[in-house]
């Protein structure tokens, strides 16, 4: 983009307007500075947002893979991770980046240029973006949510406003000052702007991406009524970010619903022995925007994927459309009296209920039950109101069975649920 418009603007900061080629100048100086530094990976563990960004650029143009490394990381994660990392990668390795651990330890994902650029254009097929156009980026580039940002702007030649976290006063205001026409939010982000803002967002807004978490049905139809343009998204960093997106939410919208999969990109949901099936089963996704593989001492490709296939992680299903509904983590799913539950569909009850601000659902372990169920809650309403609510909105084996308050659910910086933390916490108040 520097050449063809080279005085088109590429990045905003807090305090100066970056031009392509002005971009391209800053990143020609600190890659001079990386040039001494060894290895084919440049891996960095910066706060600043900015420094990332263009470290991502200075590492495009030395051939190297560019690692972002999230800073609230403790020195033995992060040596994890580095140990995984280093050394020779394979050619065309653009991207490494860390899955977010929620379920355990985290893995590095490789991303060959090739997988960058498809999901760039699959994302382009589904969410329009165009020179001029300026995205918002308040997600950490240490995620593939932030980071595909970067991609999809430098190669559309719109541009980025960059922001140090997510201040939602300071995203409110940057709306209209800088007429954003995208915008990248996970769930409780959109929240906080809903809590802050008065009448619709700046007409000049045109996507509003949210991912990283389940959206519910309140949230949902709230932002939907004020304006906002909301479009559920499903995605990962083994796929470059985004799998399906669904725009134009239509009425009778059911959490979960993600539309149907991006250009390029296959979905299949498979049973436990690897068929596929028309009921519920694990998400699995083969296409040009998939992963080279996890990154690993042995340096080879192709770890995690199944004959180009990756296996996600998540329970969904396929209506006859192919449109996709992503029901929630397999391995968080829970057996109470024989009945395989998924949280989701049980918190999103839960949020429902007049008064409960939040809601999440564990389990501890029982001999009648096996998973004696638990909902955790930040509400106002006393445990008779839940219990009513539940009975009258619940099945029997759906059913929460004792409930405990915390000031705030766990969740880690992109408001995604730490479900091991709540798991110990609920084990810890009700031992």
């Amino acid at each position: 983009m520097a050449a063809t418009r080279p005085d088109a603007v590429a990045l905003i900061l807090s305090d100066e307007t970056l031009s392509y080629r002005q971009l391209l100048d800053r990143s020609h100086t600190l890659a001079q500075l990386f040039e001494v530094t060894r290895g084919t990976v440049l891996a960095l563990q910066v706060v600043s947002m900015v420094e990332a960004a263009l470290s991502a650029h200075a590492a495009s143009l030395l051939g190297r893979a560019f690692f972002p490394l999230n800073p609230a990381l403790s020195p033995q994660r992060r040596e994890v991770l580095l140990q995984a990392a280093g050394g020779p990668v394979a050619d065309g390795i653009e991207l490494l980046i860390a899955t977010s651990g929620t379920q355990g330890e985290p893995k590095v994902v490789m991303l060959g240029g090739e997988n960058l650029l498809a999901g760039v254009q699959a994302s382009r097929s589904r969410l329009p973006l165009q020179a001029g156009d300026v995205w918002l980026a308040c997600l950490p580039l240490y995620h593939i949510g932030g980071m595909a940002i970067l991609y999809r702007c430098a190669e559309a030649g719109a541009a980025v406003v960059l922001h140090e976290g997510f201040d939602p006063q300071r995203v409110w205001n940057d709306l209209e000052k800088y007429r954003i026409t995208h915008i990248s939010l996970v769930p409780a982000m959109l929240a906080r702007l809903l809590d802050i803002c008065h009448g619709s967002p700046p007409p000049a807004l045109k996507v509003a991406l949210i991912g990283g978490g389940p959206l519910s049905a309140a949230l949902a139809k709230r932002a939907c009524a004020a304006g906002w343009p909301v479009c559920a998204s499903y995605g990962m960093s083994e796929t470059g970010s985004q799998v399906a997106t669904l725009c134009d939410m239509p009425k009778g919208w059911e959490p979960g619903q993600v539309g149907s999969p991006l250009p390029g990109c296959k979905v299949e949901v498979v049973s436990e022995d690897g068929r596929p099936t028309s009921g519920i089963g694990r998400i699995r996704i083969r296409g040009a925007a998939v992963m080279a593989g996890y990154a690993s001492p042995q340096r080879q490709t192709g770890l995690g994927l199944d004959q180009g296939w990756f296996t996600s992680g998540d329970l969904g299903s396929l209506d006859a459309q192919g449109n996709l509904t992503v029901l929630g983590r397999h391995d968080d799913m829970l057996v109470s009296g024989g009945t395989n539950v998924h949280p989701q569909q049980v918190e999103e009850v839960l949020k429902r209920c007049p008064g409960v601000a939040d809601a999440a659902l564990t389990s501890v372990a029982d001999e009648v039950w096996g998973d004696l169920l638990v909902a955790a809650v930040v509400a106002e309403v006393d445990d008779a109101a839940l219990e009513k609510w539940c009975r009258n909105e619940l099945a029997g084996a759906m059913r929460p069975r004792r409930f405990i308050r915390l000031p705030a659910l766990p969740r880690n910086e992109l408001g995604k649920l730490d479900r091991q933390t709540l798991r110990d916490l609920a084990r810890r108040k009700l031992e």
